[in-house]
This record gives structure tokens, sequence and C-alpha cells, in this order.
């Protein structure tokens, strides 16, 4: 038997494939990566293509003007508080809870106004809510 001892190396760890896939890692996520700048985003609301317009049976078309007023089916709501909405909104819808909300808020509109809606719509039990907007055609020819 060969009992003798054997002068054990180290392994030499080659550092230049790890640094080389890094390498090719980040100049993969520089290039594909997208970076904006919230400050410079610019929105406006609101504005779509739709193909054509919906016709709700139980509709309730609550409009919101540029200074936070609200009409509910064409009839002016007096008062912008949620309770006052609310009320007007149970008395507009005729299909009762099952009613669709719609929401044509004016773009100048506050985003509170809006929220004060949703929040109307909310606690009297409405679920189905959505928002009217014009298309791009429409908003030109304005």
């Amino acid at each position: 038997m060969n009992f003798r001892k054997r002068s054990r190396e180290e392994p030499e760890i080659n550092l230049i494939p790890f640094i080389d896939v890094l390498l090719v890692v980040l100049i993969f996520l520089m290039l594909s990566t997208t970076y904006s700048k919230f400050t410079e985003l610019q929105i406006k609301l609101p504005l779509a293509d739709a193909e054509r317009q919906r016709d709700y049976p139980k509709e309730v078309i609550v409009a919101v003007s540029s200074d936070g007023r609200y009409m509910i089916n064409k009839v002016l709501v007096e008062g912008r508080s949620i309770d006052i909405l609310g009320a007007a909104l149970l008395l507009a819808a005729k299909a009762g809870k099952d009613s669709v909300i719609i929401i044509s808020a004016d773009a100048s509109s506050t985003h509170q106004s809006v929220i004060t809606v949703m929040e109307a719509a909310r606690r009297n039990g409405f679920n189905q809510i959505t928002f009217a907007t014009q298309s791009a055609a429409q908003a030109g020819a304005r």
C-alpha cells in the first residue's frame, strides 16, 4: 500500500467567465429596460377610440362638471356631499341595485369629484360603474 502524503493544491477560481456573463446580463438589462420620468408624464383624459357606444337599458348617467357640480340623468343635484349624491342615485336608479352607473366627467374636473360619485355608488350598493369617454375624432371636432 502506498500511503504517502499527496500535496493538495487549492483549486483556482477563474473569475473571467463569471465577469463576462455578468456583463452580458447587464448589457441585456440596459437595452431592454425603458426609462421614463414620472415628472414628464403628460396625460390627457378622457379619450378612447370605442367602436360603438353601448346602450344600457338600466343606466344612470352621472355628469361631473369642471367646477364639481353633479347632474344625474340630466337633473341637477343640489349639494356635493356623498349622502345627497347617494340619495339622488337611488331615486334615479329605475332597476334598483342592478343599475349601471356611467360617470361622464369633464376632462378638467377634479379627481375628488369623481371619487365622490364612486363612493356614493358604493355606499348605496351599486357595483357596476363605468366611465364615459369620447373618441379622439370627436374631441378634434369640438
